[in-house]
């Protein structure tokens, strides 16, 4: 059993920055890994970034080089930070966390990157 609480969604310009923050509880520790989900209207859901609990990281290539995914197991949270954001980036931004053989999601935030 996980449960995912998002934060950290909104309306920003391009090239600006925003930070998302993924909090888990319940089985933290079977957890195997978490990710980053994102779907824009009308297209399909796709992995942005992940991390295992080893720490390795596999990001989309379309944000290589300006989204950073990282953990902190003191407070249970993934965040993503997002740089340079592009029109492209706007989506809902939905976490993801696995462990053994099931897939828990949050709730979705909305990313909007507008002039």
């Amino acid at each position: 059993q996980v449960q995912l609480v998002e934060s950290g969604g909104g309306l920003v310009q391009p090239g600006g920055s925003l930070r998302l923050s993924c909090a888990a509880s319940g089985s933290i520790f079977s957890i195997n890994g978490m990710g980053w989900y994102r779907q824009a209207p009308g297209k399909e859901r796709e992995l942005v970034a992940a991390i295992t609990s080893g720490g390795s990281t596999n990001y989309a290539d379309s944000v290589k080089g300006r989204f950073t995914i990282s953990r902190d197991n003191a407070v249970n949270t993934v965040y993503l930070q997002m740089n340079s954001l592009k029109p492209e980036d706007t989506a809902v931004y939905y976490c993801n966390a696995v462990r053994v053989v099931n897939s828990y999601w949050g709730q979705g935030t909305q990313v909007t990157v507008s002039s």
